[in-house]
């Protein structure tokens, strides 16, 4: 498999206190990672550094050819590493508003754009609620329109932060459904969770993190 994001050297601290001190982590494309650890424990943080979310104490990562050292995150990766909330952000107008949104920062044009979000709405089984606000969403569809959002945007490298949390069991199984048609042989998923139903999937390799580092478990 090919290395698609090797970290390193990570550290991040909040005070006087270490809360990540990652060194040599590696993500290979096709794969889909369940990050775990206690709450607490630095998993978001990582998530959203990773991502160019948050900056680091210190940073020293590859994403594919790309090198990032220190503060100068490539504006470029910023399109190729997408970040989902566990409490997503949405629109009220609409789900196609919503979908469209980060194609229309990108400059895409009006019909192209609104041909990409109709596409992956369809591919997120959103299409029956296109109508709908999505203040009038479940759970668990707010959770799958954030992936469509995340989607559309061809990410390289997908980190998806608790999406199963507090949904029922049908939810939870549609959402993993979305994140397994996510990965490819080109990109990845890494999904911060507690969800056993993830962790033990036999096509999900687990990372743990613990005490600020992160060691492969399967």
């Amino acid at each position: 498999m090919t290395a698609l994001l090797r970290v390193d050297s990570l550290r991040k601290s909040f005070g006087q206190r270490r809360l990540l001190a990652v060194e040599g982590m590696t993500i290979e494309a096709g794969q889909i990672y369940a990050l775990t650890g206690d709450n607490g424990s630095g998993k978001s943080t990582l998530l959203r550094i990773l991502a160019g979310l948050e900056p680091a104490d210190e940073l020293k990562m590859s994403v594919g050819e790309r090198r990032v050292e220190g503060d100068a995150y490539p504006d470029a990766l910023r399109r190729e590493v997408i970040y989902v909330h566990q409490h997503p952000y949405l629109f009220h107008s609409s789900l196609l508003a919503n979908v469209e949104y980060g194609l229309k920062l990108r400059g895409m044009s009006g019909a192209v754009r609104r041909k990409l979000a109709v596409a992956a709405i369809d591919w997120a089984g959103l299409s029956a609620l296109v109508e709908l606000s999505p203040r009038r969403l479940s759970g668990g569809e707010k959770q799958k329109l954030a992936i469509a959002r995340a989607k559309v945007l061809e990410p390289r490298l997908l980190l998806v932060d608790e999406p199963t949390a507090n949904l029922d069991r049908p939810a939870r199984e549609q959402i993993v459904a979305l994140l397994r048609k996510t990965a490819s042989d080109n990109n990845a998923v890494v999904v911060a969770c507690h969800d056993r139903e993830i962790i033990d999937l036999a096509d999900v390799r687990r990372l743990h993190l613990d005490g600020g580092r992160v060691a492969a478990l399967r």
